[in-house]
């Protein structure tokens, strides 16, 4: 039943301060409109500045409660629920990667290791968090692995750092992947009057 379904969300951003699951899922609403629809909520902090991603599986795992789950990820949070998915395969059920942001764009990748370095991560960490292929810390081989329903939600309108591009390679490269229906990305400023459609999304997902 759905009233069973229980979400956990994994935030956006790249040691970027200040950004949390509080900033990214609660003040815009999501959390609180996910709970008025009847399902359980699970919003863990990503840890702030993660050596690499696989760090920051190794660091949610421990959070996932002892049945599947359907996971949540949005921007480059999606990076960390892949890894998430590929460690505890057992533990997620689903999956709906949200504004997935583009790998391998030049002119991101560039202004991205800019704003880590005046962060102070070293050029081994920078390369390790940049590298990719689809997404960022995942190979499309490990992709292709994936068992599990997968949704793939794009940013609509696309923009630079969320491409239209890394959701149809998505849905190429998993074998059950589908698309979501898309909406701006939090906290966006257009993103409040997107909140509804978002929250049908995600239910239908997580019922389907």
């Amino acid at each position: 039943m759905l009233a069973m379904t229980t979400l956990v969300l994994v935030h956006g951003g790249l040691w970027e301060d200040g950004m949390d699951a509080e900033r990214f899922w609660a003040t815009p609403g999501i959390v609180a409109g996910l709970q008025r629809r009847g399902l359980e909520v699970l919003a863990p902090n990503r840890p702030a500045r993660a050596p690499s991603w696989a760090a920051e599986a190794d660091h949610l795992a421990p959070t996932l409660p002892d049945r599947p789950v359907t996971l949540v990820a949005g921007s480059n949070g999606c990076s960390v629920a892949v890894r998430l998915a590929l460690l505890r395969p057992d533990r997620i059920q689903r999956l709906l990667l949200a504004w997935p942001p583009s790998a391998g764009d030049p002119v991101v990748d560039a202004r991205v290791r800019g704003d880590l370095v005046e962060l102070g991560a070293c050029s081994q960490v920078i390369d390790g968090l940049l590298v990719g292929q689809t997404l960022r810390g995942v190979t499309d081989a490990e992709l292709a692995t994936l068992q599990l329903p997968v949704g793939a939600l794009p940013s609509v309108p696309e923009n630079r750092v969320h491409q239209r591009r890394t959701v149809d390679a998505l849905l190429r490269r998993v074998p059950h992947a589908r698309e979501v229906p898309g909406c701006p990305e939090p906290p966006h400023p257009e993103f409040p009057s997107h909140l509804e459609r978002f929250l049908t999304a995600v239910t239908q997902f997580a019922a389907s």
